[in-house]
């Protein structure tokens, strides 16, 4: 695995493409976009994070649902919706400031053979996860994904098989490079394999990322504070047999 923001000061060309557009909806960006949120990282946060052009709208319209997210996984690790119970403080702040969150993952909180589980908004993971994996694409491989995924899929890292698992960490060898100086072929050069893709990790034990590019086909993985893992794909026709899904 490889540092998202330590190595990027090696990327060469910086190609604005990623800014000049929004990630999402593909129209005119007036806000960057960091990827991904500041909600999910903790302080400090390194002055390469990634970042892709926005709308305001497509910036902003999710905020409540970012929150939402960070503050799930992190409730969920604890096993209390309680703020004193949990471990970012960047979390128990939230909850703290939001009664109407803490009360709604308060509710959503149930157990069963003795774990405790949280019942989840799931329009509200995947439009966060979607957007996420969106940006992702952009800034990585130039890829502008506004379309419906042909594949989106997410549960928790530990509820996968070893096989399962072990697919899922060894990211899809591309037959072919990435975009002319996308920081995708940029990162390939610089570790000297032209054709197999490596995690970023933009916060270690808080979010890492990695995407693979194919003709016709974008893979997007994601895994949050090392419990929630997300798969992305775009492809203009699954190939037999499928890919590997979550």
């Amino acid at each position: 695995m490889r540092s998202g923001g330590g190595k990027d000061k090696f990327l060469i060309a910086w190609d604005e493409r990623v800014s000049a557009w929004c990630a999402y909806c593909g129209g005119t960006p007036s806000t960057k976009d960091h990827v991904p949120s500041r909600v999910l990282l903790d302080r400090p946060y390194d002055a390469g994070s990634p970042f892709v052009g926005a709308c305001y709208g497509c910036n902003n319209g999710l905020s409540e649902a970012e929150t939402y997210v960070g503050c799930l996984i992190d409730c969920a690790l604890a096993g209390t919706s309680d703020p004193e119970g949990v471990t970012r403080l960047k979390v128990r702040q939230a909850l703290k400031r939001n009664s109407k969150l803490a009360a709604w993952l308060a509710t959503a909180r149930f157990k069963s053979a003795g774990r405790t589980y949280f019942s989840v908004d799931d329009t509200s993971v995947r439009r966060v996860l979607l957007k996420l994996a969106r940006g992702h694409s952009l800034f990585e491989l130039n890829e502008t994904c506004k379309a419906e995924p042909t594949y989106f899929g997410y549960c928790a890292l530990e509820t996968l098989s070893e096989d399962l698992r072990y697919q899922f960490e060894s990211l899809p060898t591309s037959s072919l490079w990435p975009e002319v100086v996308s920081r995708g072929m940029q990162r390939l050069l610089i570790i000297g394999d032209q054709l197999q893709p490596d995690w970023v990790i933009v916060q270690p034990g808080r979010y890492r990322y990695g995407t693979s590019w194919d003709t016709g086909r974008i893979v997007v993985r994601i895994v949050l504070s090392e419990y929630l893992a997300c798969e992305t794909i775009w492809i203009d026709a699954m190939p037999e047999g499928g890919g590997t899904h979550l």
